[in-house]
């Protein structure tokens, strides 16, 4: 069994001196894509929130003035246009490019969902497919001139996060957990495959940190003590926000509206990405 053991362990340093090998590979953009910053939204596990983290992002940045587009990466699991109301959209496209849909307040969005006949048709492909569906969202994709490119990932460090961070110019990646007892694995998986890729941490979102009680506004820890200080400050990361469970954004979500919510939680999220936009 030791022997077993030592075996297996030499493997996976193999594994993680290939993988470094042959961390970036970029694909070259079209002529119609100018994206100035790219960022990621990951997790090492689902049900964290990605999408709505995505969304609330897109659309702060977006309230801002900047030119904002999503790549909705999650193939399997979409949900990134029910939140902006663009579920049946048309996608348009010519013998040039694929064009992205664009929402109420003009954000640019790609999904595999509006490339579906029925939205809750199931997409039944294995790995090599998905991710090639990644990217060729970005090659066959007309995104125009943006400030920003957000990929709502899915979960996990499986192909879709291998195609993305080795694939396409990632300028960092946002992390996602929840206050429950799994922070430390959410946390570390992404960190540390981001860390073996020379990806950029920017930092980490805190999703459903508390509730909101609808009738005298008092914050409730339904999951209890948050540990994103301590986790944070052991691996060294920036505390991006923290977002409450909020019915007033379940609501937005499920009517399609979410560009109308009024408060983000990701202040200084958006500032650190500003901030980032004006090194460029």
């Amino acid at each position: 069994m030791p022997e077993t053991r030592v075996k297996l362990k030499e493997k996976t340093k193999q594994g993680e001196r290939k993988l470094r090998q042959n961390v970036m590979h970029p694909i070259p953009k079209n002529e119609f894509t100018d994206v100035k910053k790219m960022y990621a939204v990951v997790s090492g596990k689902g049900g964290v929130g990605k999408s709505l983290i995505t969304s609330l992002i897109a659309v702060g940045l977006r309230r801002e003035g900047y030119e904002v587009g999503i790549l909705d990466a999650d193939i399997t699991g979409p949900s990134i246009p029910k939140m902006f109301g663009v579920s049946g959209a048309k996608i348009e496209s010519d013998s040039k490019a694929i064009y992205p849909v664009r929402t109420h307040n003009d954000i640019k969005i790609m999904s595999m969902n509006l490339l579906l006949n029925k939205e809750d048709a199931p997409v039944i492909w294995r790995g090599p497919l998905i991710a090639k569906t990644i990217e060729q969202f970005w090659t066959d994709v007309g995104w125009g001139i943006l400030d920003y490119l957000l990929i709502d990932m899915p979960p996990g460090t499986g192909d879709v996060a291998l195609t993305v961070f080795q694939s396409l110019p990632i300028d960092g990646i946002i992390i996602v957990t929840s206050p429950q007892d799994l922070v430390s694995l959410i946390v570390k998986k992404a960190y540390n495959m981001a860390k073996q890729m020379d990806i950029p941490i920017i930092g980490i979102v805190e999703n459903m940190s508390y509730a909101i009680c609808p009738h005298c506004g008092k914050e409730i820890d339904i999951f209890g003590k948050s540990k994103l200080e301590e986790e944070a400050e052991r691996l060294s990361l920036r505390i991006l926000g923290r977002v409450p469970i909020d019915s007033k954004l379940t609501a937005l979500c499920d009517s399609g509206e979410i560009e109308k919510a009024q408060n983000l939680y990701l202040d200084s999220c958006l500032n650190i990405l500003k901030s980032n936009l004006n090194e460029y």
